[in-house]
């Protein structure tokens, strides 16, 4: 799905999907949300749910794989109640919790030998990045740049995600990178779309 080909009200969509298929989850009165067109297209979101500002639940789809009107509705519950980090939401925190949908572009591989080769390609708070290797596989957002501005430091906690050491390297490392559009419920701002540079990711 492109990034830009969407309605004006796409975010508004996305993030009345989400909160509306955690209510229902919960009992609670929701608001219907009609599948349209758009929807029915295959893509790829990440829905993260935050309570004053602090992490609450985060789960997505690195791949479209899957209409993207089903796609939020099961990442929204898996944010909402199968993260392990966190214990399941209850009715009781649903007002007070914040949710952000983020719609990402197709995965790009990277092309390096040496991890500095990788650290150089990166571009802070446009890329989201895969990492991957023996069998382990992580990723970060773009917006976790805004915690991690350094891509030394960005890096090596995309390693320990994998439950890898900081330091660790190996030729066998794969890297891909995309891009997304975001939109979140208490943004008073218009939806930021981090853009790359006239690449597909």
């Amino acid at each position: 799905m492109s990034l830009t080909d969407l309605p004006a009200d796409a975010g508004k969509t996305l993030l009345s999907l989400a909160r509306s298929t955690i209510a229902h989850a919960l009992g609670l009165p929701a608001a219907m949300v009609a599948s349209s067109p758009w929807l029915q297209q295959p893509g790829a979101c990440f829905v993260t749910l935050t309570q004053q500002g602090e992490l609450r639940g985060c789960i997505g789809s690195l791949q479209a794989y899957r209409p993207l009107f089903d796609d939020v509705r099961a990442n929204a519950l898996a944010a909402a109640f199968q993260d392990t980090r966190f214990r399941p939401l209850t009715r009781a925190e649903l007002d007070v919790t914040d949710i952000e949908v983020s719609l990402l572009s197709d995965t790009e591989p990277m092309t390096f030998t040496t991890e500095g080769e990788a650290l150089a390609q990166l571009r802070p708070g446009l890329d989201g990045v895969v990492f991957e290797c023996g069998g382990r596989r992580s990723t970060f957002l773009p917006q976790v740049w805004e915690q991690l501005p350094q891509p030394e430091e960005f890096m090596a906690h995309l390693k320990r995600k994998a439950g890898l050491p900081a330091h660790f390297w190996s030729r066998d490392v794969g890297l891909q990178r995309y891009t997304v559009r975001k939109w979140r419920e208490s943004a008073e701002k218009e939806p930021t779309f981090a853009r790359s540079g006239g690449q597909t990711s």
